[in-house]
């Protein structure tokens, strides 16, 4: 429906009447559900493999359905729908899948927590049910969400981590890991959440500042009968002690080098031993090494050759080589372990401090380091190639390069993969009762050995029938870790993985408290199984937080759900807000006030196109004026700046240009010198000058509904279809900048104009006393201090402006 102004139309028209096509005065932004409606119908959005474009494919991040989805997340994924919009008008053919990643403990811990369900209690299979309904109703509300946050994806279909065919997936690249040896069973220190009763990996451990405690406890020297005071945050493993460390350079210790301390109450000699790890300024200088305080710990024992003593079991209960505190939690037992040693006259002092705890990131719960016997996955030999891929991929922003190669140094040990929970998948293992043979079975299916016997009959290695399966599953980062492969087909579509996954761009879109889990497993996955990079670029988004810059937590009461802002404002305007408020990769504050001026930026930008719409959209003239020189010349420079921003993923500096455009240029000085023009209000301009600015205000707007298509989707696609075609602004290229547009001298001619614009007006008003639309001559302008220059082909356009006479 292109309105086309047919040959002698205007003939004899001395004034236009603006008659405006677009009846709106106001973005009534519940036309939203109706243009989503439209997309719903159409297939621009959707993915065809066969097409001979590009690839482009994007990792979506898949959430995890949770009660409280706050506007923060929720926002992230109108920012990747704008990455997945924009690629396909810079001529890609997108793949943009949408899933839920349902795995895990937040959901075990959720039906425990509210519902009052023990798996230990009721069973297995009552407690995985309930948990997969209460899931089921998360994602429902998620998806309403997401339809109305404008994201055009195949949301009624997404895939699911717990699915069968997911969980599937997973295991059959657990097999193949296990078939290139890269997967090994261990018993070995690991953190062990007394909570969650499970182990955790590092990336999951995060540490808090907590109140605590500093034992000054009294040890008896072997040799000399002397004491020795040892301070220490962890009395209650006095047990578990089998060294104490002395910094060799310590002055106060060196003649106790070599010689035996006697643990007070246990009476167990251990050595006194110089070590550089001995902090001469905590405490006394004198430390206990212990199985295991922390980490610190693990790596003296390691490296000293030491035997552990397990004294903490899985409970987080003192086990009965505590003696005197055997049985009682670890707080407990450390209050009761100090009245002890105080009552025995062991004690020297207490004081209280506050130093960093290692939490379980999921409950807050402390860790403890406990020896388990878990499964493997091979990871220190990859750091090499892992950072080289880091550098490799292209960062938005590039200053998140850095917290991924910090990670992977930091990484010391190999991956415990396995844990002790439910509502994940299960590790595709089953044991020999007779030889302890491990058989792991061929991919193809989903497997659960807990509750069905393997796919053999007898075991290959003695023959014997009896087996036992795994009960353990999988730490989510083994599902999550490998969404790409999953999304692109690895190992079910070869023809289809290779035109998307190995020929295809991908980005790995995310925020950043995730980079060292899932950006960092996901590298190292891909690379195990397919010995290629995961990704050719990763999309950082910060983090949304309240007002007074704290992270929304349900335990602060800051949540603000999706559903109060799109309420009020609707979609186009909380994404236009996102757009223009925040950088890539920083935090920014949901504050209220900013969301309802991007409404109101758009209601004025629809007003606008409710002018422009006034106008049929001539054939191009055959002459444009200065004016009309001069705003092409700017809108060219837009769409550069706009196509190299959109390819770089920099919706902020779009969104920037964009509103600078409009406000700045287009409205407040193009309009208003071509206004009487375009209406032939003055008896200066003719037919053809007036066709001059009627072209030139279509090709504006149709440029600027191109460029804000990405960011605000509905009301450009709204405006594009009752302006200039049936099929959504959403399946047009978005252009690269007419040649004959590039103009320098019309641009720096226009901004001189513009300068010269505002001098006049506030000339007239502050020193002439007149209204703007009041006559004024040049010499009145030359005395209240505007002089005006040569005007050229601006002259005509801004004499009407300004009403300048003579």
């Amino acid at each position: 429906m292109v309105l086309i102004a047919p040959a002698g139309a205007l003939s004899g028209l001395s004034e236009v009447e603006l008659r405006p096509k677009i009846e709106l005065k106001r973005w009534d932004f519940k036309i939203e559900d109706e243009v989503r409606s439209w997309w719903e119908k159409e297939d621009w959005w959707r993915f065809d493999p066969e097409s001979p474009k590009p690839k482009f494919v994007i990792d979506t991040p898949p959430p995890y359905p949770a009660p409280l989805w706050h506007i923060g997340a929720a926002v992230s994924y109108a920012m990747h729908d704008m990455i997945a919009r924009a690629m396909r008008m810079l001529g890609y053919e997108v793949l943009y899948p949408i899933g839920f990643d349902r795995n895990g403990l937040p959901i075990e811990l959720y039906v425990e927590k509210y519902l009052k369900l023990s798996p230990w209690k009721v069973g297995r299979e009552r407690f995985l049910e309930t948990c997969r309904k209460v899931l089921d109703e998360w994602v429902d509300r998620m998806k309403v969400t997401l339809k109305r946050l404008l994201i055009a994806a195949d949301i009624d279909n997404p895939y699911l981590t717990d699915s069968p065919e997911y969980r599937a997936f997973t295991q059959a690249t657990f097999i193949e890991a296990w078939k290139k040896g890269l997967v090994y069973e261990a018993e070995r220190p690991n953190n062990w959440c007394p909570r969650c009763k499970t182990t955790i990996a590092d990336a999951e451990v995060e540490y808090k500042e907590m109140p605590g405690l500093l034992a000054y406890i009294k040890f008896k020297v072997k040799e000399t009968g002397e004491e020795l005071v040892v301070a220490t945050t962890r009395p209650e493993l006095l047990c578990a002690c089998q060294a104490v460390i002395v910094h060799p350079d310590d002055e106060r210790y060196k003649h106790l080098h070599g010689k035996h301390a006697v643990i007070p109450l246990y009476e167990r000699e251990v050595p006194i031993i110089p070590h550089k790890l001995a902090d001469p300024k905590f405490g006394t200088g004198a430390m206990m090494v212990c199985s295991f305080g922390d980490w610190r710990d693990v790596q003296l024992f390691r490296e000293l050759g030491l035997q552990p003593v397990k004294a903490i079991d899985e409970s987080g209960r003192m086990r009965e080589c505590a003696g005197p505190i055997a049985g009682l939690k670890v707080q407990e037992a450390k209050k009761k372990i100090i009245e002890i040693l105080k009552e025995k006259g062991y004690l020297v002092k207490v004081e209280d401090i506050v130093h960093k705890v290692p939490v379980h990131e999921r409950c807050e719960t402390p860790i403890e380091i406990i020896p388990m016997k878990e499964y493997y996955l091979k990871q220190l030999e990859f750091k090499d190639v892992l950072k080289k891929y880091a550098n490799e991929m292209k960062w938005q922003p590039e200053r998140y390069k850095k917290n991924l190669i910090q990670w992977i140094d930091s990484v010391s040990m190999d991956w415990p993969i396995s844990r002790r929970r439910f509502y994940a998948t299960e590790i595709p293992i089953w044991t020999c009762k007779n030889c302890g043979y491990k058989y792991v079975p061929p991919p193809g299916r989903y497997y659960r050995p807990w509750k069905e016997r393997p796919p053999v009959d007898k075991c290959p290695k003695c023959g014997a029938s009896e087996w036992e399966g795994e009960t353990r599953v999988f730490d989510t980062w083994m599902d999550s870790s490998v969404t790409v492969l999953y999304i692109t087909k690895y190992m079910r579509n070869d023809e289809f993985w290779k035109r998307t996954f190995v020929k295809g761009t991908k980005l790995r879109p995310q925020g950043y408290d995730i980079i060292r889990t899932w950006l960092y497993y996901t590298l190292l996955r891909v690379h195990q199984l397919t010995q290629m990079r995961a990704f050719d670029y990763v999309f950082i988004n910060g983090m949304g937080l309240d007002q007074k810059g704290r992270k929304m937590s349900k335990r602060y009461g800051n949540v603000i759900m999706p559903e109060e802002i799109l309420d009020k404002y609707g979609a186009d305007a909380t994404r236009f807000w996102i757009a223009l408020e925040v950088k890539p990769g920083e935090n920014y504050r949901v504050i209220e006030s900013k969301i309802r001026g991007a409404q109101k930026f758009l209601t004025k930008f629809l007003n606008v196109a409710r002018y422009v719409s006034s106008f049929p959209f001539p054939e191009r003239p055959a002459k444009l004026s200065g004016a009309d020189k001069w705003i092409l010349a700017e809108l060219a420079e837009l769409l550069g700046k706009a196509r190299k921003a959109y390819a770089e993923m920099d919706f902020h500096t779009v969104a920037e240009e964009f509103y600078h455009f409009v406000w700045d240029k287009f409205s407040s000085h193009y309009i208003e010198l071509s206004k009487k023009r375009a209406r032939m209000l003055d008896p200066r301009f003719g037919e053809e000058e007036a066709k001059a600015a009627w072209w030139t205000y279509h090709q504006v707007l149709k440029h600027l509904l191109l460029v804000l298509a990405p960011i605000s989707p509905a009301i450009s696609d709204y405006l594009w279809r009752q302006l200039y075609s049936e099929e959504s602004v959403h399946a047009q290229a978005l252009p690269e900048p007419p040649a004959e547009w590039i103009d320098e001298e019309a641009l720096r001619k226009g901004r001189e104009v513009m300068e010269l614009n505002s001098k006049v007006w506030k000339a007239k008003k502050e020193k002439l006393g007149k209204e703007l639309k009041d006559e004024v001559t040049a010499e009145e302008l030359k005395e209240a201090g505007v002089e005006l220059p040569e005007l050229g082909d601006f002259e005509k356009d801004f004499m009407a402006l300004h009403n300048v006479r003579g």
